[in-house]
C-alpha cells in the first residue's frame, strides 16, 4: 500500500496536444482504447495546472474547473481517480481543482491535458512511482487524447490489441527540439461544442457510411506520417495530415444527425491557409471535433501566418506555440 506523501497533494501541468494522424472511434468503451492509432504534437502554450488534494475528511471527490464546481464533469474523474486508488490501495477522497489557460471543451483537447495532468498529480500526491507508460495507459481511461499528453514533442498513440488494453499507449517519436515546428490557433468560438468528442464518436461509428474506410485507411497514414517526421519531410506531413483531418470530418458529417464541428469562420482559415501554401508559404492546416483551426508552419513563417489568420471575419484571436514537454511537476 502506498501512503500519502507529506501533503497529501501535489499539482502538475500537462499540455493541450493536436492530432496531425487523427484519432476517432472507440475499440472498447469501457477501457477506453482507440479504434485506430494516432500521431500528434504538444503544444508548449496551451496547458492545464491540476492539484490533487487527498483528504481524509472528505465524504466524496470534489471537482473545480477553472474556479467553478463542475459537478457535471465529477463521475468521469472520478472513475479516473478510482484507477489510481486501486493501484494505492486506499479510498480517500481528493480535491481536484483546474484551470486550463486556454477554451474548455472547444475543440483544443482540454480533456487530453486535463487527464493528464489529473493522473499525474493523484499518483504523486499517493506517492505511487509510475513509469511514463503506466501514466499514459492511466490517463487513456480518462480521455483517449490524455495518453498522449503525458509525453512532450512527436507522439505516437498505439491502439493495441491486447484484450486488457495493457498495449494500447503513447510514446514519444522525436522531441520537441528535434523539429521545431510553430503551430497557430484560430480561434472562432469560446463556448463548449454541442456534441462532445466521446458521443461523437460512438455516433459516427454507428451510423456513418464512411466510418469503415477511415479505419481502414489508417495504417497506411500512421506510416506515411512517420517518415514524414523521421525525414523533417514538411511536404510530406501536410499532405497526410490534412487528409487525415479532411477524413475524419468526413465520418462526422456523415453521421446521423450530422456532426459538424466547423463553422464559417474555420472553412475561411482553410482556405486562406491553402491559399498561402499554394502561394510559397510552407503551412498546413488540422481541425480537430470542434471550430478551432489548427495551422503548422515552419519556423520563420508564423508572423505572415498569423496576420493572414487574424485578419478573418470570425477568428477572435490567434494563438502561436511552439512544441512543447510532456508532464511536469509545479511546487
Amino acid at each position: 500500500m502506498a501512503s500519502l506523501s507529506e501533503a497529501g497533494q501535489a499539482r502538475v501541468r500537462a499540455r493541450s496536444n493536436i492530432a496531425l494522424v487523427k484519432y476517432w472511434g472507440k475499440a472498447d468503451r469501457k477501457l477506453n482504447t482507440p479504434a485506430v492509432g494516432s500521431i500528434s504534437v504538444t503544444l508548449n502554450d496551451l496547458w492545464t495546472d491540476t492539484e490533487a488534494r487527498f483528504d481524509p475528511a472528505l465524504e466524496t471527490d470534489r471537482l473545480l474547473l477553472n474556479g467553478v464546481e463542475r459537478a457535471d464533469q465529477l463521475d468521469r474523474v472520478s472513475r479516473c481517480l478510482d484507477l489510481v486508488r486501486e493501484l494505492a490501495g486506499t479510498d480517500i477522497r481528493a480535491k481536484v481543482t483546474s484551470e486550463n489557460n486556454f477554451p474548455t471543451a472547444a475543440g483544443l483537447a482540454s480533456s487530453a491535458s486535463g487527464f493528464a495532468a489529473l493522473v499525474g498529480a493523484a499518483t504523486a500526491a499517493l506517492g505511487l512511482t509510475c513509469a511514463p507508460r503506466e501514466l499514459s495507459i492511466l490517463a487513456r481511461r480518462g480521455s483517449g487524447s490524455a495518453a498522449r499528453s503525458v509525453f512532450g514533442g512527436f507522439v505516437e498513440m498505439h491502439k493495441g490489441t491486447a484484450a486488457d488494453g495493457s498495449d494500447s499507449f503513447a510514446e514519444p517519436l522525436a522531441d520537441a527540439a528535434t523539429w521545431p515546428l510553430k503551430v497557430l490557433v484560430a480561434i472562432t468560438a469560446r463556448t463548449e461544442k454541442a456534441v462532445g468528442s466521446g458521443p461523437g464518436m460512438s455516433r459516427s461509428a454507428e451510423t456513418s457510411p464512411y466510418y469503415a474506410a477511415w479505419v481502414a485507411s489508417h495504417p497506411p497514414d500512421l506510416e506515411t506520417a512517420r517518415r514524414a517526421i523521421a525525414a523533417c519531410d514538411f511536404e510530406l506531413l501536410a499532405e497526410v495530415s490534412e487528409s487525415s483531418c479532411l477524413k475524419m470530418h468526413a465520418a462526422a458529417m456523415s453521421t446521423r444527425p450530422p456532426l459538424v464541428y466547423w463553422n464559417g469562420a474555420t472553412v475561411d482559415c482553410l482556405n486562406c491557409v491553402r491559399e498561402l501554401r499554394a502561394g510559397g508559404l510552407p503551412a498546413f492546416f488540422t481541425i480537430d471535433a470542434g471550430p478551432q483551426l489548427k495551422a503548422i508552419c515552419l519556423p520563420g513563417h508564423e508572423g505572415r501566418l498569423k496576420s493572414a489568420l487574424a485578419g478573418i471575419p470570425g477568428v477572435s484571436d490567434v494563438l502561436v506555440t511552439e512544441l512543447g514537454p510532456g508532464l511536469e511537476r509545479l511546487e
